[in-house]
């Protein structure tokens, strides 16, 4: 497959090859939370995304473009679960086996996301075990093509779909937008989208507080870590360092904030209440810097970014019952 890197030119063409395929998600607005955070919020849920995440996107865009040789050999990824789910969903679609390398701690509804596709999984200690070399290893092994979960140009454009659309559907210009970072490829496809059709829209990114890479990368001014911390309920969001790929498209971040895990289970307690939407934590922070205002919305139209609704019911039930940290 040709490389080449992400571009403005290379979402257009991930909308043409995603279209009909992938979920149009609406843009929601609704006066409960307009109220408590004194603007206009315009919120895309991609939690209503196939496999429930907007990873789909990217992972269609990428494996759909597979040759035929290809797809006889089938796909490997690795990932916490949304990608996984949405690399399985792409893979049965277009008719290629996928191997999912992910954590042994996934949330149980992940890993059988993924099985339920057709994905075969295979667990690995987060902590002890590299995921990236146990997906080269089985790439290599079985001749499977690996499918990274953002550094990947064609991963990064059709996730950048999600603000094409978000453009089109609102009714007015955005004064900035939130959306929470793991490796980076939502947030570099919106990226590449926003400079080119809204640079006067102020682009946020909002993170875990122990896993804040980003918020980091963009204090030193290159790629930087964060040190080991504990797990978060935002698994979706504990990469450990931006993408080498999207930190260079990221950089033009108009800032970061970060958020506990107690303020993401308001957030997705909120969701339930009074928006009505199943929201996973890591799908949820950009909700939850909102309602701290750790970002203020007043007086602003602010877009975000509803990234997933992938969650464990013990875990659901927990925060959206208030017992979650009791």
């Amino acid at each position: 497959m040709t490389t080449h890197l992400p571009s403005y030119e290379g979402v257009l063409d991930a909308a043409r090859q995603i279209d009909g395929v992938a979920v149009r998600t609406p843009l929601i607005e609704s006066p409960a939370l307009n109220a408590v955070v004194g603007g206009r919020v315009l919120m895309k849920a991609e939690n209503l995304q196939r496999a429930g995440a907007f990873k789909f996107r990217g992972a269609y865009n990428r494996i759909s473009r597979l040759s035929a040789e290809e797809k006889a050999r089938g796909v490997v990824a690795f990932s916490s679960g949304n990608h996984a789910q949405g690399v399985a969903a792409a893979a049965a679609l277009v008719g290629t086996p996928a191997i999912i390398v992910m954590p042994s701690d996934s949330p149980q509804v992940k890993i059988e996301g993924v099985i339920g596709f057709g994905g075969e999984v295979r667990l690995y200690d987060r902590w002890t075990e590299s995921r990236e070399a146990i997906g080269a290893a089985i790439a290599a092994e079985r001749g499977c093509v690996l499918v990274p979960p953002f550094d990947d140009p064609f991963i990064i454009e059709g996730q950048g779909t999600t603000a094409l659309e978000m453009l089109d559907q609102a009714d007015a210009p955005m004064d900035q937008l939130l959306c929470g970072a793991s490796g980076g490829g939502l947030m570099a496809g919106i990226n590449l989208v926003m400079a080119e059709r809204s640079p006067q829209t102020r682009v946020l990114v909002v993170e875990p507080e122990a896993y804040d890479d980003t918020a980091r990368s963009l204090a030193a001014g290159e790629r930087v870590g964060h040190p080991a911390g504990p797990p978060s309920i935002c698994d979706a969001l504990m990469s450990p360092m931006p993408g080498v790929l999207t930190w260079p498209i990221n950089r033009r971040l108009a800032g970061a904030v970060t958020v506990s895990d107690a303020e993401v289970a308001e957030a997705v307690r909120f969701a339930f209440r009074h928006l009505k939407l199943v929201v996973e934590p890591g799908g949820a922070v950009s909700l939850a810097a909102l309602l701290t205002g750790k970002v203020s919305g007043a007086g602003l139209t602010t877009g975000l970014i509803l990234s997933g609704g992938n969650v464990d019911p013990g875990l659901y039930a927990e925060i959206i019952e208030g017992r979650f940290g009791a």
